[in-house]
């Protein structure tokens, strides 16, 4: 579906809205690569200083298809946006909508001139409806719209595209000073609100509440359309509530150049989101409705009590939480581990029955978990990710270091006809080998020799394929787990001996939603980790 916009000729008439799932700068280009049907690649919004946000959880749903969030404006800052955005190959039937923001009119400004140079356009965010001094406080004001956006235009010469809130009595109004101020367009609508959701007696979202998106605010956003394009004439990019090719083109009627698909591709894997878009661009050909049925309602975000019933401490910085209950999971699933007041945090679950989890102090949130006591109640929300599924036929080599073997183990137990290889720095750093005796031949491996094999653990590896025959290696399946150089580093060892598709790997990255919104857990290739992993084949 070619689509004319600011002098291109795009391969689509859709984008995904700033903040959701194209927020970094692989899962852009993986979408650049493979989703013709966005023509329009919108960024996340860009500060002028790195901007860590708000601390999990960040996304609450309220109802299916419904959700409230306050990421925070999480952001590197314009400098590293620039170095990260400039490297991005954008085709010529694509357009690079770069959103910023800032406290004042001078940071605008100052934002706009460092990103533009990498930039088809700016979307000036204007709206949004939790961060404090930013966003819906200024777009509220139609004589500030209309500062900003002149100050923008006189410094760029590229379109100029303000965001605009729904949460004000006359959108209109907003939408003709923008143009006043020489807006080339207009995006309508950032999300509604702010809004509250609870669980347990306890509000879900650390920064209390947050911007209200999904299903239910379609009525709003087509609302918000109408007015602007009665009050205007420029391109109008419309987002709010869209998920099916019906109301797709009810934002064209309304007045829409581009179309807004954000909520929709919640809990949706990489591939998922193309089949998604490709389906919804042919519904809009033949009158179906065949894409709305790819969309994930059933994503379960609900929390459930657990109470902690035992702390072991492994050594200074470790430690394992063991909770009353079983948990239903999978092996190569993950949870998140919510304490109302302190946060939420994804686990592997070292063991289902009873619920435990190992814990490494590195932050705000595991600090605090060392020193939890018996007794306090938590909450859990999934199994989140994929489950692995090893060939019936395959013997399985897990390489583990941190706390990666919590997320081997339970595939050792499950699958069995394994190797576990374990990775500590020393051994009083090594915890829960008597357990995977049980179920695997374990290897040891620690840097100062004082237990197992002295060196890294991928040294270990190494001296075990050699003594493999190639038929043995053909028959492998590799599961790695733990910190990014450890993996790295065990994937070039595996790469020595044996094929791609026999190795998968999970990363500790940042991951904040679970559910493939927020884009922090990107791998290199595109591919989110809590959606199209954990474990992710190597390429």
């Amino acid at each position: 579906m070619k689509t004319s916009f600011f002098g291109k000729t795009l391969s689509g008439p859709f984008t995904i809205p700033s903040g959701i799932v194209t927020t970094a700068t692989p899962i852009i280009q993986y979408v650049f690569d493979h989703m013709p049907e966005v023509g329009v690649v919108t960024t996340k919004s860009i500060g002028l200083e790195p901007r860590a946000g708000y601390r999990e959880p960040v996304l609450s749903q309220y109802a299916p298809g419904c959700f409230v969030n306050a990421v925070g404006l999480t952001n590197p800052g314009a400098r590293e946006s620039l170095a990260l955005l400039g490297q991005l190959r954008v085709p010529e039937d694509r357009f690079l909508l770069t959103s910023i923001f800032g406290g004042s009119v001078e940071e605008f400004v100052e934002v706009a001139k460092i990103l533009a140079p990498v930039s088809d356009g700016l979307e000036l965010n204007l709206s949004c409806p939790h961060a404090k001094g930013y966003g819906m406080a200024m777009g509220q004001d139609p004589d500030l719209v209309r500062e900003i956006t002149a100050a923008v235009k006189a410094v760029v010469d590229i379109p100029v595209i303000p965001k605009l809130t729904p949460n004000t009595p006359d959108i209109g109004e907003i939408a003709r000073a923008a143009v006043d101020g020489g807006a080339d367009g207009l995006c309508a609508i950032n999300t509604v609100g702010p809004g509250y959701t609870s669980a347990h007696g306890h509000p879900v979202l650390s920064n209390g509440s947050g911007g209200i998106s999904g299903k239910g605010v379609l009525p709003i956003g087509l609302k918000c359309v109408r007015e602007v394009a009665r009050e205007v004439d420029c391109p109008i990019i419309g987002c709010g509530g869209v998920s099916s090719a019906e109301d797709v083109q009810a934002y064209f009627d309304a007045g829409a150049s581009i179309v807004g698909v954000g909520s929709s591709l919640v809990g949706l894997t990489t591939e998922e989101i193309g089949d998604y878009f490709l389906a919804l661009a042919a519904d809009l050909g033949t009158g179906n409705n065949r894409a709305e049925s790819q969309i994930r309602y059933d994503i379960d975000m609900h929390f459930r009590p657990v109470t902690l019933v035992e702390q072991k401490r492994v050594c200074e910085d470790i430690t394992i939480l063991t909770f009353d209950r079983k948990i239903n999971i999978q092996a190569g699933e993950f949870i998140f581990l919510w304490v109302p007041g302190i946060g939420e945090k994804p686990f592997s679950a070292l063991t289902d029955d009873p619920f435990s989890l190992v814990v490494i102090d590195v932050g705000v949130f595991t600090h605090a978990l060392m020193d939890l006591p018996p007794g306090t109640e938590a909450y859990v929300r999934g199994p989140h990710g994929i489950p692995v599924d090893p060939p019936e036929d395959a013997k399985i080599m897990a390489v583990a270091g941190g706390t990666g073997l919590a997320a081997v183990y339970q595939v050792a137990r499950d699958f069995g006809n394994a190797e576990v290889f374990a990775g500590a720095r020393s051994a009083e750093r090594l915890y829960f080998l008597e357990e995977c005796k049980q179920v695997a031949e374990v290897h040891v491996a620690t840097d100062d020799g004082s237990a197992g094999f002295q060196g890294v653990v991928t040294e270990l590896l190494r001296e075990r394929l050699q003594q493999m025959s190639q038929e043995e290696r053909d028959s492998l399946v590799f599961y790695n787990c733990g910190p990014e150089p450890m993996v790295h580093a065990a994937v070039a060892v595996q790469r020595e001996f044996c094929r791609d598709q026999q190795i998968f790997s999970a990363i500790d990255y940042l991951t904040k939603c679970g559910v493939g919104i927020c884009g922090a857990c990107a791998a290199p290739d595109g591919q989110r980790l809590c959606v199209d992993g954990p474990f992710l084949q190597a390429v």
